[in-house]
């Protein structure tokens, strides 16, 4: 649709409710969601006035809670997260101070309202306080990098963090003073105090159709940080690691018990594995993954090409939004709207983590050490792969 809608409806999870019948659409849910501790993951009322700003301010507000089993030694561990998805808010050929001002202003909207929900720990998508210019290769879209320590943005997000309590992740273009201005991809991780607990950039740059990301930055250099922060151990996989199971692995590794992929993907490229990446992360590391994918169709002011055969064009394709929220135990959350801004506000039990440790064992049963030997001699320049060729060919 060209309104960036699924066949008029916002989610598939309305299109399914619009043909199926309720006592149908259950097990539907069932098979593509998944059951949290036995049943399917329901939603949260929130208070009326909140529902009411969102469509007054136009944008989707979805709610998810997922439970763990009640437990004899320990209280559960309860904590209310906030995912933001936004589309830009000016033309890309607006003066870049009017575009910066204009998104936080429309960010801050959603920040609000999640503040006021309780949420306290929220995450931006990827590079959320600028155009995702990189698919035109033109250096001019630096400009919108930033300091960790003193950049616009992330001081915007720090008075919110401040205001109300919460962690925020603020994902940004980051300048790099220290080191000759260098530009990164970076999540700023605050605290809820409004303090800069550390940052992580982005280990895995795509090289693949207009993902141009490698002419403005390079792999990240700062490891699998985990943050350990007032509610809870979280860490922060950028956009295209998602592809890579060791990223998300390292990071389980590490003892993260919520990790958030900020993103910016289109739909001609990776509709179909965005419901899936996430919640197999999940499963296999027995851990919470939010998704926080951008939302609308950026046009810029001159046309590009990315070498793979398609004719010269402005714009990248549509960002589907479809943010949404997986459970160490396989169980996910509806997504947000596929065409338009939108919070999602989730209660996440962090007990469930290692409930589902403990269940299947997944780490007990790794082989580490195994492994470790193997990929010790697969980066060796002699490597031979371990193939054994039927004698009769």
């Amino acid at each position: 649709m060209t309104d960036g809608s699924l066949a008029g409806f916002a989610t598939l999870e309305e299109l399914m409710e619009e043909y199926m019948p309720p006592e149908k659409l259950q097990h539907a849910r069932r098979v593509l969601y998944g059951l949290n501790v036995g049943e399917l993951v329901k939603g949260i009322d929130l208070d009326p006035v909140l529902c009411g700003r969102s469509l007054e301010q136009d944008f989707d507000l979805r709610t998810a809670a997922f439970r763990a089993a009640p437990e004899q030694m320990r209280p559960p561990r309860v904590v209310r997260i906030g995912l933001i998805q936004n589309k830009i808010v000016l033309p890309t050929d607006a003066p870049f101070t009017e575009q910066a001002k204009a998104i936080r202003e429309r960010v801050g909207q959603m920040l609000e309202t999640a503040g006021q929900a309780g949420v306290k720990v929220v995450c931006l998508q990827e590079a959320w306080h600028m155009p995702f210019a990189f698919c035109t290769r033109e250096k001019h879209w630096c400009e919108f990098a930033e300091s960790v320590e003193n950049g616009e943005s992330v001081s915007f997000c720090q008075a919110a963090a401040k205001r109300w309590g919460m962690v925020v992740i603020c994902p940004i273009l980051e300048r790099d003073a220290a080191h000759n201005e260098t530009v990164w991809n970076t999540a700023v991780v605050i605290g809820h105090n409004g303090n800069i607990i550390g940052k992580h950039r982005k280990n895995h740059i795509p090289r693949v159709g207009d993902f141009n990301e490698s002419t403005y930055y390079m792999e990240g250099n700062t490891g699998h940080p985990v943050f350990e922060t007032a509610f809870g151990r979280i860490a922060v996989n950028i956009c295209y690691g998602r592809h890579h199971p060791m990223n998300w692995q390292a990071f389980g590794m590490n003892g993260a018990e919520l990790v958030f992929n900020p993103a910016a993907t289109v739909g001609d490229l990776s509709e179909p594995l965005w419901p899936v990446e996430a919640r197999n992360a999940a499963i296999a590391n027995s851990y919470f993954v939010a998704a926080i994918n951008r939302v609308g169709t950026e046009v810029f002011p001159r046309e590009f090409t990315s070498g793979d055969g398609k004719p010269a064009h402005k714009d990248f394709g549509h960002f589907y939004g479809s943010s949404y929220v997986a459970a160490p135990d396989g169980s996910r959350s509806p997504s947000l709207a596929r065409h338009k801004d939108g919070l999602m506000v989730a209660d996440i039990d962090l007990n469930l983590c290692r409930q589902t440790k403990d269940k299947w064992g997944f780490q007990m049963t790794a082989r580490y050490e195994m492994y470790a030997e193997f990929f010790n001699r697969f980066v060796q320049p002699d490597f031979k792969p371990q193939i054994i060729r039927d004698s009769t060919l």
